[in-house]
């Protein structure tokens, strides 16, 4: 990475770059708690591996994490089991939306990668077997990288339960095929609950940071990772993270990145920072407007891309 400008003078453009693009989405209506969430909202920050810390806008304001859970989730499953983890969830990028039903039955029930909504469902499987809550997990795994105390918002967590009817019918299949062996509804309970911690943007940057820094985290003086294991999630991360346009959005932001539809992204610079950034509304995808534009453009004025 060069970086040609300081960190704040970056967020400081990009904070007036994205501004043409408000209402450009919309916020995840199918969850009628992030339905109404205020959709003006924009925060940003930046994490490096020295320690440093850079923000802008509403970076310390909670969202819900939603699907960029899915990748702690995985990191507690791989360093729990290893590569057994891979006999149940595949590597490939879907090709399809994230809750996408038919391909899973086709492939018998073995979903393509563990960021998809059935790859997460299988994870979440892998985690009861450890933990009677892992939501909860997943949550203080979070909180002690990120250096905070998380919450689960409850009323998140209840608006996704009483909404998750293909998630149901995609965590029985599994059921059916042998790829989950609890019960499903206990599986779905515990995912959802999961994609309902909130975390800000700077916490969120602190949680990802080991993935910039060959697995350690500076900020705990601790390593949570193997270095070949954080090279495969930076990977799993480039190829699957933002779902059927992880394509064009590696083309635009050439970052391994994960996208949660309450509107959080956060992105990995190897060996260097870790980028979080919120805005609520989504595209047809899933994945945050403006904080696809603010990671393009952060792209492109400190000259760092993987690519």
């Amino acid at each position: 990475m060069k970086q040609v400008v300081s960190f704040d003078d970056v967020l400081a453009e990009i904070a007036v770059l994205v501004r043409p693009h408000f209402g450009k989405g919309r916020t995840a209506q199918y969850i009628p708690q992030l339905a109404g969430v205020n959709p003006n909202q924009f925060g940003m920050a930046i994490c490096t591996i020295k320690g440093e810390e850079h923000a802008i806008g509403d970076a310390d304001v909670s969202f819900s994490a939603q699907s960029i859970t899915k990748l702690f989730a995985l990191g507690l499953a791989l360093n729990s089991i290893g590569d057994e983890v891979w006999t149940r969830v595949g590597k490939e990028p879907s090709g399809t939306p994230f809750n996408y039903l038919s391909q899973l039955e086709h492939e018998e029930g073995i979903p393509r990668n563990p960021f998809i909504n059935a790859g997460a469902l299988a994870v979440t499987d892998i985690l009861l077997n450890h933990a009677a809550e892992p939501d909860a997990l997943v949550r203080d795994f979070m909180g002690m990288l990120g250096v905070a105390h998380l919450a689960i918002d409850e009323d998140v967590a209840v608006s996704e339960l009483e909404t998750a009817h293909k998630n149901r019918a995609i965590a029985n299949l599994m059921r059916s095929f042998g790829t989950i062996t609890h019960d499903a509804e206990a599986v779905v309970e515990a995912y959802c609950r999961q994609c309902a911690v909130t975390v800000t943007c700077r916490q969120l940057a602190r949680a990802a940071l080991p993935l910039a820094a060959r697995g350690f985290s500076p900020l705990i003086e601790e390593t949570i990772f193997p270095e070949r294991l954080t090279r495969r999630l930076n990977a799993l991360l480039l190829t699957c993270g933002t779902y059927d346009s992880v394509g064009s959005f590696a083309y635009r932001v050439g970052l391994p990145s994960k996208s949660g539809v309450g509107g959080g992204l956060v992105a990995v610079i190897p060996d260097h920072a870790v980028v979080a950034v919120w805005a609520p509304e989504l595209d047809r995808f899933g994945t945050s407007v403006v904080g696809a534009y603010a990671l393009e453009y952060f792209s492109q004025l400190t000259n760092c891309s993987v690519l």
